[in-house]
């Protein structure tokens, strides 16, 4: 079986462990066919915190803040080491780039970048709300909980109909949290008709999706998305499928692949694929 993990973040992220070189080292042990290392480069924090705030104290994480040096650091540190292991390791140069409508300067400067092999496009935060994983969604009411959902699945579609990335991030995100840490049960049918112009906006514009095996090791259980709109992705004339484990250490990486690969198989899937000079590579399953 082709092993791919083409989502991965190092301590160039805020929420990384290992360095990009243990990353790299496990990467060879694993003896994955592709890697991608894909630090975050969360547009609406592209500044040090002092940009946005005159006093930080009670800032949530200031850590999250400077993004777009840890972002641009991380693809430095890429290309060297895509040298120092050339030839043992299949090193893709990428990012995870969130929320580039809220700051579309600097994605387009992002993403302009001719170095990146890669680019997923993500969404971790609603407009003028707090990142999904800070959310304490048991004082919410129903109704909040809904129009939450409905707001991120909308500027997903914005960002899809933007469309300057290669493959959509873990699409059902919000439920690692929802169902996963607070153990709510939430049931996304009301909203299948906005995923499916999503899918549909995606195929037009040849981008694909992504298997986060993530899940799978969280109390969600799950990948984002699960079988049910990887299914939906391909009927609608989606051909390009990553697998990505989002591990934030070595110890994390390649988890959850071969089980990722699986459910795209399922979903009628022939290949996966992986990103070349922002070109799509495909293996066959």
């Amino acid at each position: 079986m082709n092993l791919i993990d083409c989502h991965t973040h190092t301590n160039f992220s805020p929420d990384g462990s290992s360095t990009a070189e243990q990353m790299c080292v496990k990467a060879m042990e694993l003896g994955l066919t592709a890697y991608a290392i894909t630090d975050h480069c969360d547009c609406n924090f592209w500044y040090p915190a002092e940009h946005y705030f005159k006093d930080t104290q009670g800032v949530i994480d200031l850590m999250m803040y400077g993004s777009g040096k840890y972002a641009n650091d991380s693809i430095a540190e890429q290309l060297e080491l895509k040298e120092k292991y050339y030839g043992k390791l299949n090193l893709l140069c990428g990012v995870e780039l969130g929320q580039p409508l809220q700051n579309p300067d600097k994605a387009e400067e992002m993403v302009s970048n001719s170095n990146l092999d890669f680019i997923i496009g993500s969404h971790h935060q609603n407009m003028g709300k707090d990142d999904f994983y800070y959310i304490d969604y048991k004082k919410m009411d129903t109704q909040e909980m809904y129009f939450l959902i409905e707001e991120y699945f909308t500027q997903i579609l914005d960002m899809c109909k933007w469309g300057k990335f290669d493959v959509l991030g873990h699409l059902t995100y919000p439920l690692r949290y929802i169902c996963g840490d607070c153990g709510i049960e939430f049931d996304l049918k009301r909203y299948d008709a906005v995923i499916e112009e999503i899918f549909k906006v995606l195929v037009q514009n040849g981008k694909g999706i992504e298997i986060n095996t993530s899940g799978l090791r969280q109390k969600y259980g799950r990948t984002l998305p699960e079988l049910k709109y990887v299914q939906l992705f391909k009927e609608m004339g989606g051909e390009i499928i990553t697998i990505g484990s989002d591990a934030h250490c070595s110890d994390d990486l390649g988890k959850g692949i071969s089980e990722g690969i699986e459910i795209a198989k399922q979903a009628g899937f022939e290949y996966i694929s992986y990103f070349k000079n922002r070109k799509p590579q495909f293996l066959k399953i």
